[in-house]
């Protein structure tokens, strides 16, 4: 990653100050380690009419996957070898923010004890990126620095210069000049802009990432007519993350617009008061939806197909209407924790009498399974491989055929909104697939067809405009005069239920692992 900071001067006021500014001695090329490289100070010209800094980060390819695995992405979003083959090493990113702010730290604060009235001082400035991602474009760019006193030339870079029919990249040039910025100003702009821009980071962001954004935007983000997009974007989307920090930019132009201190107006609610409210799991949400659909469909007797630990279960005997429930699951030691998590040896007679807990792979017909007014296939299809859908399609829509069948898979475009998901990772270990939201459309709608059914979709989560719900979840009604097995042919062989997405936000465990080994041992 490149980046170039130029300013001109005068005998009076020479150019060379910005050595002074950035505590970084034009005569010499300098070099700092962070955590995922090293960053280069080089000044290519320095004299009084022109001086210019640049920053090389060196970027460690190794280390940033190591760093990354199970913390964060460990590389762009969109590579399709996210781990080894991204453009991170090249592109401006939260790398080069963080480089800048750990490289630059005093020059962004805006000290300079060597020359104090320095950093207060507007000067020329001209800031050039060779490769920036911009995800928006150039028209983009130009609305987040424009509004902060810069003329932004913005050029995008094409996909291939040999072949000007595939288009331009996300990335561009970008030139930015000002004459009336410090430099101060100017780091903190880029801080908080260029992951604005490129809309991902390296690293977990937690609550501490609303501090800094709001003392980098200090004095110019409360203003800004992108203020939400730059609060969402930078904070990851991360809804309660974002909330947060726009109630304290609130805050701000409130206490502008009052001339008092925002410590004035935020003192209604003493410091022990009740602690943020969290958002509700996705695992709760999930429950709540099949809940609903199982209510809408009427259904009394059901079936929990790939149960695991029995959370769904120990829902569904809270409700009186559910006169008969049974959990299936391949997996014994699952059982055995449902059964404890159930109290089955402490409980009464007539809620006894309503639950089950049996053994069984869902790639075999079971007659058992019959005559039931619902199904329920919770987080589970994904665990299969591909080759066993279509026994397990059998099994329940041709074979023990339910009125209704409720099938929740997670929703695989969701997955860049995981920070704790490297880049190319399903959600769980023992995933085989994760599907988009038009494949898993286009399964649901052949099965349907195949079988009688009719089916509808409904999103399970914050549904985002851009890549949708993080759970997809398929309600499918058995058609009238549809009673008989629907269709005719299957497909054998053994296969596993387990439930689990391993994003730490669902509170479900895995049980496939497990049960593929005691499967085989049965």
């Amino acid at each position: 990653m490149f980046l170039t900071i130029s300013t001109t001067g005068t005998p009076e006021r020479p150019a060379t100050d910005l050595g002074h500014l950035l505590h970084k001695h034009p005569g010499k090329a300098q070099a700092f380690p962070t955590s995922y490289g090293t960053a280069h100070v080089l000044y290519p010209e320095a004299d009084e009419q022109r001086c210019t800094a640049a920053l090389l980060l060196e970027v460690d390819a190794v280390a940033l996957v190591r760093r990354g695995k199970g913390r964060g992405r460990g590389g762009a979003p969109d590579a399709a070898l996210a781990q080894y083959v991204n453009d991170r090493p090249y592109a401006a990113s939260s790398l080069l923010a963080v480089a800048l702010s750990g490289v630059f730290s005093s020059a962004m604060r805006g000290v300079c004890r060597a020359r104090p009235e320095l950093p207060d001082r507007p000067r020329p400035l001209r800031i050039e990126i060779p490769a920036l991602p911009a995800r928006g474009g150039p028209a983009l760019v130009q609305r987040l620095f424009e509004p902060l006193g810069w003329t932004v030339t913005a050029e995008a870079v094409p996909l291939d210069t040999e072949f000007p029919q595939w288009g331009d990249s996300r990335y561009v040039r970008l030139a930015l000049e000002s004459e009336r910025s410090t430099l101060a100003q100017a780091l903190r702009h880029l801080y908080v802009l260029l992951p604005v821009l490129d809309d991902a980071k390296h690293y977990w962001v937690t609550s501490e990432e609303v501090d800094k954004l709001l003392r980098a935007g200090e004095g110019w983000l409360p203003g800004h007519p992108e203020h939400k997009l730059i609060t969402s974007r930078y904070l990851t989307r991360r809804w309660s993350l974002t909330r947060q920090a726009m109630e304290r930019l609130e805050l701000v132009r409130l206490a502008e617009t009052d001339d008092s201190d925002v410590a004035e107006l935020d003192n209604a609610v003493a410091d022990e008061s009740e602690a943020e409210e969290r958002p509700t799991p996705l695992a709760v949400l999930r429950r709540e939806a099949i809940l609903a659909a199982l209510e809408a469909a009427g259904a009394a007797r059901v079936l929990d197909l790939g149960c695991g630990q029995g959370q769904l279960v120990q829902a569904l005997l809270k409700d009186a209407r559910y006169t008969e429930i049974v959990g299936v699951d391949v997996s014994v030691r699952a059982l055995t924790i449902a059964g404890r998590r159930l109290k089955l040896d402490r409980m009464g007679e007539r809620q006894a009498a309503r639950v089950t807990l049996r053994q069984g792979s869902l790639v075999y017909t079971d007659k058992r399974l019959k005559g039931y007014d619902a199904a329920v296939l919770s987080e589970v299809i994904e665990h299969l491989d591909l080759s066993r859908l279509p026994a397990l399609e059998y099994a329940v829509f041709g074979a023990a055929r339910p009125r209704t069948v409720v099938v929740t898979t997670p929703n695989v475009e969701y997955n860049v909104r995981w920070e704790s998901l490297p880049a190319g990772h399903v959600r769980h270990g023992d995933h085989r697939f994760e599907w988009t939201r038009a494949e898993f459309r286009a399964w649901a709608e052949a099965v349907a067809e195949r079988h009688g059914y009719g089916v509808g979709f409904t999103p399970v989560g914050p549904d985002d405009p851009e890549v949708g719900p993080p759970t997809q979840m398929a309600v499918f009604t058995r058609a009238a005069g549809h009673e008989g097995n629907g269709a005719t042919s299957r497909a054998g062989g053994t296969g596993q239920t387990g439930k689990g997405d391993g994003t730490g936000t669902t509170g479900e465990t895995g049980t496939t692992g497990e049960s593929e080994k005691e499967a085989k041992a049965a």
